[in-house]
This record gives C-alpha cells, structure tokens and sequence, in this order.
C-alpha cells in the first residue's frame, strides 16, 4: 500500500505515479493506488480524479495551451472528472491561464487591446509582448562558476533573463530591474567581453538611463535600477572609503557611551520584490547557529567578532530553495529624520574581463552594493525542480571598520563589507559541507606607529652599537690585547647581540604595553588595535628579541663555567709537642699540617652559591598564572575595549591579541620579578639571609681568599684573611675569636689596615698575569679518580700538588706586597666607570684593586647576572605562549627550561671548580 518515492532534490518523499497521498507528516509517508476508474492523480495529491484528456508524466491530468484544469467545484469538493476550460482571450474577457495553468488572470497591459496574442513580429516572453527590436532574444542565460571552471546554463536565467532585461529596458517595470539585478548579483556581479550575460543586459540598460534622474542624488542608483554598482573609474574605491567619516562617533564609556552598531536590510526575494526592510544580525546573514547573545557581540563596537562553522549541504537546500537578496545600510539615527548609509561591499569573486579586481590593490577595486548568503537556484540545469549542479554560498562575510586618523571623537570611515563565495559542485549532498565565517574587524592606519617603533629601534640600537663598541674596548684591556682580530669582532657581536636584544625587549614591551592601557581606558575611541596580519612585524621583533637574549644568555653561561677560581689558604703549620723525649730531656716540636678541610668548606660553599637568584622562580611563575588564570587577568589581552577580568560563559568570547597578550604577560612576570627583587634585596637579605655576605664572612672565619678572573688580567678578590692569624682550631678559641671580633678587641677584616672592605674588583699586570700562567701549567687537570692510582699518576698528582702550594705561596707573597716588580694598589673607581662597569685606567707598572662594596664577584654567578635571566624567562613565557596561546603550557616550559638550565650550570661549574682547585669533586655535595 506504501509506495514512496524520494522527491528530485533528495529532501523529502512523494508518492509513485498514479498513488494518491493520505498521510504525510514530513518524517512519512503513506500512500494508496487510485482505482482504475480514476486512475490520474490530483495536482495536489491527495485525491484521484479522471482526465478529460491526457495524463502528463506525473501521472496528473493535463490540458491544451489555453486552457485551465479545473478539479473541484466552488466549494472545494474534489470532482470525479476534471475539466479543460479556456480562457478568453479576446475582448472583453482578455484573459489567459495564470503561471500555475488553474485559473484564467487578465493579460498583460503589454499585450494588443482586442486579444491576448501577441502577434508576431512581437515577441511572447514572461507573460509579457514585447514590440519587435526591444531587446536581442539571444541573451547568454549561463552562470559562471570560476572557481571550478564550470559554466551552468540556468533554468532560471533561461526562463526569466530576457523577459526581466527587455520588461525593465522597453516598460521600465522595477520589479523586472530588480529581477535583472539579482541575476546579476548571482553572476558575482561580474562583466566579461559578452554584453549578453546578466551584468552585460544590465550595464547596457544602465548606460540607456543616463539621461534619467538618479535615486537619492546617487549617480550610481537609476531611477527604477537597483543599485548594483560604485562605478569602475581608478582609485573610486579609496574615495568612498576613506574621504568622509561617518556623522556619528563611538565611545566606549561615559554618558556618551555608544557602541551599538546598527545596520539594516532592505531584503529582495529573487524576483525582484520587495520583501520587507531587516536587521542585520539573527540569522539573516550569519549562517552559524549561535545563541542571540553571541550573535548580538558582532555589532558592539570595538568587539573583534568571528564564528565559523560547517553547513550541511542537505540543509542549505532545504533552508535556502531560492537566495535573499540584502541591500545593506548603517542606520544613523535621527528620529524622524532618519539617515542610512549604505555599505559599500567587496564582493572578492568579481571578474573585470577575465581579471579577479577586487583581489589586487585597492586602486583597482570594482565596489558593489547588494548580496546574498547562499544560491542553490541559478546552479538547476534543467528545471527549477531539479538537483543543482552546482550551489554558492557566502564562505566569508566581513564587515571592517576603519578609524578615522587622529580622531578624538571616536569617528570612522563607512565600513566596508567583503564577501567571498565558495562555489559545491554537488556530488553527494548528505556528506557534503561547506564551511563559512563572519566577522567583523577594525583597524587604524598603523604607519604612524609603525614609523614610531622603527624609529625608536633604529635610535636605540644605534646606542647599542656604541655601547658594545665600548664593552669591546673594555673587554680588550681585560685580556690585555691590542690587536683587532677575528675573535675581537665576535666579541663585539655577542656584545651587540645582547644590547640589541634589550633593545628589541624595552620596544616591544613599550609598545604592548601602550596598546593594553590606551585601547582598554579610552573613553571615546582614538586608538584600535592592529589587525592579526599586522602584528607578524611585531611578533617578527619577539622572536629577534628572544633568539638575540639566547645568545647572550649561552655567552654567559660559557664564561662563568670557565672563569679562573683559586682559594688562597693563609693558614700557616702550628707546632705541636712530640711524645719523643731527647736525651738531654727538652720535648721535639713538629709542625702539624694545614688542614685542607676548610678550602673544601669554602669550595663547597662556593659550588652550592653559584645557581642562587635573587627571585624565586617557582614563586614567580605561580604568581603570574594566579594572577592571569584565576583571578582572569588573561581577558584583558581579548580583542575588545571592556576591561572586565571575569566574562559570563554565555557571553561571546573574542580571541586574543598577540601584542596585549605579551604586553600583559610581559608586564606582570616584570612587575611580580622586580616586586621580588626589591623583597629579597631591601628585606630578605637584611632580615633572613643573605648568602653572598655570608660567604664573605665564611672566608675570613676559614682564613681563605678567593682569587676568580673572568678574563685574562681582570677579576675579582675576596680578602678572607683572618684577624686571629689562625683559623685551624679548636671549638673554644675559635668562639674567643669570634667574641673578641665582636667586641672590636681585634683588627678589623679589611685588606687594608682600619678598613671594612674585603671585595675587590681586580685589573692586573700583563707581568703577574704571565707568571700566574706558568704557575698554573704545573697544576694541569685532573686525568682520572684517586682510587687505587699507580706509581706515574701518583708522580703527576704530588708535581700539582707543589704547583697549587707554589700557587697559593705566590698569591699569598702579592697580597703581601713582597714581589716589587708586581705590586698593586688600592683604590676607588669613579662614579662614571660604576655606572658603565668599566675602567678607564690600564695597569702599567701595578696592578689595580678597586674597593668593591657591592660585591660585584656575584658577576660571575647566577646570582650577578639577575636581570638577563629574568628577561631571557620574560621572553621564553611569552614566545611559548604566543605560539601555543596556554599560559599554562608556557609556565610548565619555563620551569623545565629553568630547571635545564639550573643543571647544566651547576654541573659545569662543578667540574671548572675541580679542575681550577684541585678540590675532590666528591667533596662537593
């Protein structure tokens, strides 16, 4: 009994020929065979009748050209027999079979008054007579698919092309033009070198109206013609563009507060009629399923908005069986005296004689006015029931907003809409889909910021070369060498890398930093931010800034691994009683030896202080994600001007800026790393500990002092020369010692007598310097572990063990003044040479100690090195999540980059320790 069948395009059932319909509720079907004494179907299905005549394919009756099918009577009762009845089409009936061939309408007014015929030579087209020589009947009813190479010959455009072109050019009916218009529209607006085609009929009937008046003053907008067009003259575009801002200004906050965008549509079905005038928003052309609050965000002001999705093609033929068609306006409000601008639109599809215009420079733009979504109409080949071979759909809709430049007002250019369409050849339309965007963008002409960035890199980076010339010079007194040659030029640029890396870092922060406060506090709009395509630039300047302080930060590294340390040992053999009693009866005394326990104490101490920071890193990068991922300081880098930190989940969600989110990441891990430099410097280390001071104290109390070049005749010099004269003791002389230290009985620690001072800066005599190296080729390195060594290694470990007492002995002897021919002398630097860490003087004759009471040795740790590591962290945190968009995923990195780092540093400075020292490395724990 149930004999469906699926209907042509594939979205629902009808039943076979010759079964009536019973019951239908769109997801079934039920269907019945009609008898044989009515073996036709109804037109409406649902009932069978017998044919006057004959039986069309469908298995409906069918009837002559001027006739009407009549089924039911005049009360709606389905007859047993149809009936053919024909309309007169002579005076005074005149009247023919409407479109649908059920009930005679009066004729055309273009027809001859007496009768309905048109008569050759008039030509009989859409209802409609036309006189001979109206328009060409051979019009080009194909539609163009360019971006599959195909051309379609429309059912539609074949049915309706010439009788829309020859009704609007010969009786200048507007719903015609508009129908024309649409066609046009469905063409992608596009003119070729056929004058036949739809834009062709079109420009050819535009031309013919030029004498006409225009609508609202427009040149472009005909009287009774849509407005389809700008016009094609050069540069035309950048005029309607950027010439007059819009009569109205936004503000984000205050009492005059605006930042509603209102656009409205006058909306046209493809006929040509007017359907109704239309909000943008809701549906109409955004095609995605969206909540109405989200939907609604595309038309805040300052909100960068984009949703995509993918579409059914199964649904886009159900939803859109025929295309809309929008004319959109900008409503300026009013009152009574209401104003609509209309927005010029981009359609990125249009072809100018084969040339796709609107995708090169603006110069050459062809600007339109009306559009639609999606076109599953002009792609039917051969009737408009059919499947289409082809659809179009709008797979990018975007509105931009452009800031007028220097505004204070919060003015704009007329927003411009582009919009690119995809063209579905259909294969299958239950798998298939297509994917479509819309969004809405703002931009400001950056030139003037961007001239400003460059210019302040190319001034400071100007500084920065001769500041690393100047390093260059001072590293060259350092390591006592006249000459310039390679190594002096690679010198100067891991110099200039590291200068032009804070250089890169101090612009980049500046700059995001100045977005973040002056986009999201602005009252009325000044400011917009740049668009994704135009931060790659800045970004560009990250990347350089972090690869350059990469540079800078291995540079370091690598001297502080190899920097020259050597513990003086000032302790001296003490006698002690011998158990032996002589013959004449007077007791022997030996020497004991020095115990070499406290230089493995110092070095120890020494090896545990060379990773310690002024910050805590573990504490920093909680603080940062605590205050960016819990209390939501992260939604103040969304590309919109609300610094709201908590945002409701109904709420649309922009993405974010690149600059504001390294602006904002930047500036907070900065802030929270300096809070905790000032927190350790001014409290911690006066208050709870402070390590470097107490590895001073540790080497005076140990009667040991610390000689480390970093270069070759420059370095630094801790005097831990004990007061007592001993430091080998026992429990309870070395607590007198320390008491009458206290109690100021004893002298004080300084290198110099009645001084404090027991850090210096060194600059040595190329002399010393020589005599220091032959000293230290007898100490040589380590070749293996003590355990179980044989008689040569055993002879190699004593000739180092005499060059470190030789060592320790002629170090001793210079601190002592008792070589002339090295001597030194004790003075201040100047204020100049602090500042730059420099030294203007070259030691000649003597070799140089500069009173160091900020214990600048900590150089040549981690801990002296503190606002590299904290930019190089900065910079890492931020490129990660720039690349990854987690601060979550950044944070994990920068702790495992820190942690890498941490072990590398303490690993090789291990190893530097053993083999300058001699120390045991299993004593270093």
């Amino acid at each position: 009994m149930t004999h469906p069948s699926h209907l042509t395009r594939g979205l629902s059932c009808i039943c076979k020929t010759g079964y009536q319909t019973l019951t239908t509720d769109k997801a079934s079907i039920t269907c019945q065979q009609c008898p044989t004494d009515r073996p036709a179907v109804s037109k409406d299905g649902f009932g069978c009748i017998r044919c006057p005549g004959s039986v069309n394919d469908e298995g409906k009756c069918q009837c002559l050209p001027g006739n009407v099918l009549v089924e039911r009577d005049v009360n709606g009762n389905l007859l047993d027999e149809a009936s053919c009845e024909m309309c007169n089409g002579n005076s005074p009936g005149l009247s023919v079979p409407n479109n649908s061939g059920d009930r005679c309408e009066r004729c055309q007014a273009s027809f001859i008054n007496s009768s309905c015929v048109c008569d050759p030579p008039n030509v009989l087209a859409g209802g409609i007579c036309f006189p001979p020589g109206s328009l060409s009947t051979n019009v080009n009813p194909s539609v163009n698919y360019a971006q599959l190479k195909l051309s379609v010959q429309s059912a539609w455009f074949f049915k309706n092309l010439y009788s829309s072109s020859a009704a609007c050019l010969v009786f200048f009916n507007l719903t015609a033009c508009q129908a024309l218009g649409n066609m046009c529209v469905m063409n992608m607006h596009s003119f070729s070198g056929v004058s036949t085609d739809a834009c062709g009929l079109f420009n050819t009937i535009f031309r013919a109206r030029a004498s006409f008046s225009s609508t609202q003053d427009i040149s472009y907008w005909r009287v009774n013609l849509p407005w389809l067009y700008y016009g094609d003259e050069p540069g035309l575009a950048t005029r309607v563009l950027q010439t007059d801002p819009v009569p109205i200004g936004f503000s984000f906050r205050g009492r005059n507060k605006n930042t509603d965008i209102k656009l409205v549509a006058a909306v046209y079905n493809v006929r040509g009629e007017f359907l109704r005038w239309e909000q943008v928003g809701g549906g109409n052309l955004q095609l995605c399923p969206q909540p109405t609050t989200k939907q609604a965000a595309a038309f805040s002001f300052g909100t960068a908005y984009q949703e995509s999705c993918d579409l059914s093609v199964a649904e886009l033929l159900g939803t859109h069986p025929e295309p809309l068609f929008y004319d959109v306006f900008m409503d300026l409000g009013g009152g009574e005296n209401r104003k609509l601008l209309p927005l010029p639109t981009l359609v990125y599809n249009q072809q100018y004689n084969g040339r796709f215009i609107n995708q090169e420079k603006i110069k050459n733009w062809y600007l339109s006015r009306r559009m639609f979504v999606v076109d599953t109409l002009s792609g039917r080949e051969k009737s408009m029931s059919s499947l289409p071979k082809v659809i179009r759909v709008a797979s990018s809709v975007k509105i931009r907003f452009q800031l007028v430049p220097r505004t204070q007002e919060g003015q704009v250019f007329p927003p411009l809409m582009t919009v690119t369409y995809r063209d579905v050849a259909i294969t299958d339309i239950n798998t298939q889909t297509v994917t479509t965007t819309f969004a809405v963008e703002y931009e400001m002409d950056q030139n003037e910021a961007r001239i400003k960035t460059d210019t302040a890199l190319g001034v400071m980076g100007g500084v920065a070369v001769i500041y690393s010339l100047l390093k260059t010079v001072n590293w060259k007194r350092r390591i006592a060498s006249p000459l310039v040659n390679m190594e002096t030029m690679g010198k100067f640029l891991l110099f200039y890398a590291g200068d032009l890396a804070n250089v890169f870092f101090a612009v980049t922060v500046g700059s995001g930093l100045y977005w973040l406060i002056f986009y999201k506090a602005q009252q009325f709009v000044s400011v917009l931010l740049p668009l994704p395509a135009q931060e790659e630039r800045f970004v560009t300047y990250i990347g350089c800034a972090f690869a350059l302080k990469a540079v800078q930060f291995l540079h370091k590294l690598i001297l502080q691994v190899s920097t020259d340390v050597f513990f003086i040992d000032w302790e001296r053999p003490r006698s002690k009683t011998s158990r032996t009693v002589q013959a004449a009866g007077e007791p022997k005394r030996d020497p004991s030896p020095v115990s070499i326990w406290r230089t493995y104490f110092v070095a120890n101490e020494w090896n545990e202080i060379q990773t310690i920071r002024k910050i805590s890193p573990t504490f920093q990068i909680i603080a940062v994600l605590f205050f960016l991922e819990v209390l939501g300081f992260s939604n103040l880098a969304l590309r919109d001007p609300w610094p709201t930190l908590q945002r409701s989940s109904q709420a649309y969600t922009p993405s974010y800026s690149l600059m504001l989110r390294y602006g904002l990441a930047a500036t907070l891990w900065l802030c929270i790393g300096l809070l905790q430099v000032i927190f350790f410097t001014v409290f911690h280390e006066h208050f709870v500990e402070d390590k470097i001071r107490q590895f001073v104290d540790l080497c005076s109390i140990s009667n040991i002092s610390v000689l480390l070049l970093s270069h070759r005749c420059f370095g630094y010099y801790i005097h831990g020369r004990s007061v007592h004269g001993h430091a080998d003791t026992n429990m309870e002389e070395m607590n007198n010692n320390l008491n009458r230290e206290s109690e100021s009985l004893c002298g004080q620690r300084g290198l110099l007598p009645n001084t404090e001072i027991q850090t210096f800066q060194v600059s040595l005599t190329n002399r010393l310097r020589s005599h220091y190296d032959r000293i230290r080729e007898q100490i040589g390195r380590r070749n293996g572990p003590s355990r179980l060594i044989d008689a040569s290694s055993a002879n190699q470990f004593e000739q180092r063990a005499r060059g470190y007492q030789t060592m320790n002995h002629f170090l001793g002897s210079i601190i002592d003044h008792a070589h002339p021919d090295m001597d030194y002398i004790v003075k201040d630097k100047l204020m100049f040479e602090r500042v730059i860490g420099m030294e203007f003087l070259e030691p000649s004759d003597k070799s140089l100690f500069y009173n160091d009471e900020a214990h600048s040795f900590s150089d040549v740790l981690f801990y002296g090195n503190e606002a590299t590591l904290l930019i190089f962290d900065t910079l890492f945190f931020c490129v990660v999540d720039l690349g990854s968009q987690s601060f979550v995923l950044a944070a994990v990195l920068t702790c495992v980059q820190q942690m890498i780092f941490r072990l590398i540093r303490n690993t090789l400075g291990r190893k530097n320790l053993v083999n300058k020292t001699l120390v045991d490395e299993r004593f270093l724990i």
